[in-house]
């Protein structure tokens, strides 16, 4: 089950510089909604505008409800005022968000090496 939780490398943080969480795969469609429940709640007590780090280094082999769950979480957390930026994406994930036309919906980390 997919899930949000603290990344690898570094705790969910709400620093002065970005908040930062962790989301791990494989996600299956009936996980969507929880996982944008869970960002709710993540970002509940966190002022808008603030810089928001999502590691996907654990989300798996990426594939359309992939691309659906990513593009949700984005929309649920810019109705809260913020926006995601994906860290850690695999080739295959940059590769998939590029081919479906999504770069200036699910954004990827600026190091990524992809432009909208």
């Amino acid at each position: 089950m997919a899930g949000i939780q603290e990344p690898p490398s570094s705790p969910f943080t709400a620093g002065e510089e970005e908040i930062v969480f962790a989301v791990t795969g494989p996600i299956v469609r009936s996980d969507i909604p929880a996982l944008c429940a869970r960002a709710v709640a993540a970002l509940a007590d966190i002022e808008p505008g603030r810089s928001v780090v999502c590691d996907v280094a654990m989300l798996g082999t990426p594939d359309s409800v992939t691309l659906d769950a990513l593009a949700r979480l984005q929309l649920t957390a810019r109705r809260m005022g913020h926006e995601v930026h994906l860290r850690n994406a695999s080739r295959a994930l940059r590769g998939l968000v590029v081919r479906a036309g999504l770069c200036d919906v699910i954004l990827l980390s600026p190091d990524s090496g992809i432009e909208p």
